[in-house]
């Protein structure tokens, strides 16, 4: 495959950092670096990747806590999520109040991005397809060669994202995954914001709050 990828948990939290590393430019998008930042900076050196950009999948602290400093510290643009999650952005000092986090910065996007947008590492090509529901601008990033989501808090294995956050909604939710991530196959292996990997297809078959 042209694309392979290292799982990082970070925070208290244990959430998924990623690293979605193009085979051959060797360059690296960090998905959802929440904090932590000297272990991703760490595995990065591990891995000999050469950082190229910064994805974000919404707007909670667990994911973007880092977002701001790695942006600066290796100068890198941030894509995602959509603009519906700017009240998140906005709400740093709460936020770090609510999930006892250490003073971070806040940002804004480079690019905020919307429903079939599509982002580059190295010379692959990833989709973003917009799931609200846990967030109302949660984005799911998607790479079809690979068949390969990275879908932050949308889809556990066994479970769902929480949508008693404001602006989360369970029938939304319920709806993204059902009519934008399933279409995508069963065979599409996912990464999700905490806890282990599974497929589509497993979670279709077992998971009581999307099987079909």
């Amino acid at each position: 495959m042209s694309l392979r990828f290292v799982i990082i948990p970070v925070t208290s939290y244990q959430q998924n950092c990623s690293l979605l590393i193009c085979k051959k430019t060797n360059k690296a998008a960090i998905v959802d670096p929440g904090g932590d930042i000297d272990t991703i900076l760490a595995v990065i050196k591990e891995e000999n990747v050469i950082p190229e950009i910064i994805l974000v999948t919404h707007g909670h602290l667990d994911h973007v806590g880092g977002v701001a400093e790695l942006a600066k510290k290796l100068s890198l643009p941030i894509e995602g999520p959509q603009q519906e999650d700017i009240f998140w952005l906005d709400a740093f000092p709460s936020q770090i109040q609510t999930f006892g986090f250490p003073p971070c910065d806040a940002f804004t996007p480079t690019r905020w991005l919307n429903h079939e947008d599509t982002v580059t590492v190295g010379e692959q090509t990833l989709k973003a397809i917009h799931c609200p529901g846990h967030t109302p601008g949660h984005i799911v990033f998607y790479h079809e060669q690979s068949k390969l989501a990275v879908v932050g808090d949308v889809l556990f294995n066994g479970s769902i994202g929480r949508t008693d956050f404001p602006k989360g909604n369970f029938d939304t939710l319920v709806s993204s995954i059902k009519n934008n991530l399933w279409p995508l196959g069963k065979d599409v292996k996912f990464i999700p914001g905490h806890g282990p990997m599974s497929t589509f297809g497993n979670e279709m078959q077992n998971n009581p709050f999307v099987s079909i």
